[in-house]
């Protein structure tokens, strides 16, 4: 592009002097001069302007007179390129800079994504005035980094502070109820959720393939023995082989499953997850700490102030001592029967469930942890990926509390420190694609002391359009509401001018 504007700043300049050419012309393209006459009225011939094999000769006009069409033809196709360029802007007789109708979206620009280049990888960046911090590329797959000393250790025990100010709440509660409707909401037969189970098209249900889908369940984790005791307690499997073919399955009466669910009371390590949250905001009137944080992960992530304040806010979470996370995806793939949580208020589409769209997450640790607590990447830089190899010979790959260490990648917790990542792939054309399934993470078992996290999400629709849309209305609501219409859990603005001690 450097060589290209050097190239067409001289061709401007040309424009302007080809109607004066500074050049000499040849005897053929010169205008046409009376002869002087003599006083006996005889023609004086006219002198010539150099030597018949000077540089006025006949084949140095020759040359010449080809470089000068030449150059005149690329000074004709950059104007033409400048006019067809503007298009509308200069034959529209209309204003360019007409008010924008209440129907028109916008078109958003390509989402930045940062560059892995190699694992180990290190470039030096400067999020604060003054001060540098380093971002280390951890895997590929998924774009996963690390930056050491995101957070000072005052910034960290502020938010601990005003977390515990706020109040935690349980992170998981059991939906039984809500989980049950809207599975009668999908109108799956029985044979048709067979199908749906069995992956390997077998027509037999292992137990495997039954674990691999208890992400969808109600939120207890299962485990092989879980599943058959809850076999053996329905009679789903006769012959207690731990495999059920479709007859069996079939015979099966759902409800029954259901009342086994709600009747086996889940312990905490049962859990999916077993922590303890709240939110804090981060908006306009927020604390100027809980301000600067997300000015900061703006610089680093890149991306449109619009989208970055617009996102989810900091969610800051304890695990005690015996906490964990089994391994699970941030973000939802968008189906025709779901749509993103931070679009769906905009969009005037039902539809029965919905997911969150989180384009990227950025975890701090907020204190160093005493045993356990790192974050595990099952799959991290695996050359391929297969959700069923996730489970083999008892061994359940997302179970952060048995199997943490045989994990691809651990990230162990240190003050201060950020790592993020990316939970899409890139659609090719500057957007969001598929879920990155290499995104798979989880918080391993805290086995002594308390781990405290921070999440900050990045919200992305899939749909560039919807999220365009989004985009707009809340502008719409921030020019008619004002920066003083914050939500009511912002509690955190009443600290905004208070000191606190850290």
């Amino acid at each position: 592009m450097a060589a290209a504007a050097a190239v067409q700043r001289p061709e401007a300049e040309t424009v302007e002097e080809a109607s004066d050419p500074q050049w000499p012309l040849p005897p053929e393209h010169r205008p046409s001069v009376p002869a002087t006459r003599t006083g006996d009225g005889e023609e004086a011939p006219v002198r010539p302007l150099c030597k018949p094999r000077g540089i006025c000769s006949r084949a140095y006009f020759l040359v010449l007179m080809v470089f000068v069409h030449l150059y005149l033809g690329n000074v004709l196709a950059l104007l033409l390129f400048v006019h067809y360029s503007n298009g509308d802007e200069s034959t529209d007789p209309k204003p360019q800079h007409q008010e924008e109708s209440p129907q028109s979206v916008p078109t958003l620009g390509p989402l930045t994504r940062l560059e892995g280049i190699k694992v180990g990888h290190e470039r030096k960046v400067q999020l604060v005035a003054g001060r540098d911090h380093f971002i280390r590329t951890l895997s590929l797959k998924p774009l996963l980094f690390e930056i050491p000393g995101f957070l000072s250790d005052e910034e960290c025990r502020l938010i601990i502070h005003l977390a515990q100010m706020k109040g935690l709440q349980r992170s998981q509660i059991l939906p039984t109820e809500e989980y049950e409707e809207a599975m009668s909401t999908m109108q799956l037969s029985q044979v048709d959720l067979f199908q749906l189970l069995d992956q390997n098209h077998d027509g037999r249900l292992q137990l495997r393939e039954v674990l691999a889908q208890t992400r969808l369940g109600n939120g207890r984790w299962m485990t092989p023995e879980n599943i058959q005791e809850m076999y053996a307690a329905i009679k789903a499997d006769p012959d207690g082989d731990g495999v059920l073919s479709l007859q069996e399955f079939t015979n099966m009466d759902l409800r029954d499953f259901h009342k086994y669910m709600r009747s086996h009371k889940a312990e905490s390590e049962e859990l999916v997850r077993n922590s303890h949250h709240t939110w804090l905001h981060q908006g306009e009137g927020a604390h100027h700490v809980m301000r600067a944080i997300r000015q900061r992960v703006l610089r680093l992530t890149r991306l449109s102030p619009e989208i970055v304040e617009l996102s989810e806010p900091l969610q800051v979470v304890r695990y005690g001592e015996g906490g964990h996370y089994h391994a699970h995806v941030d973000s939802g793939p968008v189906y025709p029967e779901t749509i993103c949580s931070h679009t769906k208020l905009v969009v005037n589409e039902s539809v029965p469930f919905e997911t969150s769209c989180r384009y990227m997450t950025v975890l701090f640790y907020l204190n160093n942890v005493t045993g356990g607590g790192e974050t595990v990447f099952p799959v991290a830089d695996n050359r391929t990926y297969d959700e069923m190899s996730l489970i083999r010979d008892d061994v359940d790959l997302r179970d952060t509390r048995r199997h943490c260490d045989k994990g691809n990648l651990r990230v162990k917790p240190q003050q201060g420190t950020a790592v993020f990542w990316y939970n899409y792939l890139p659609d090719g054309q500057g957007w969001v694609g598929e879920v990155d399934d290499y995104s798979l993470h989880g918080g391993c078992l805290v086995t002594r002391g308390t781990k405290w996290i921070a999440n900050n999400w990045i919200n992305v629709d899939p749909s560039r359009a919807r999220q365009a849309l989004f985009q707009q209305e809340m502008a719409r609501l921030a020019r008619e509401d004002g920066a003083d219409s914050q939500p009511e859990w912002a509690l955190d603005r009443a600290y905004s001018e208070a000191r606190v001690e850290l």
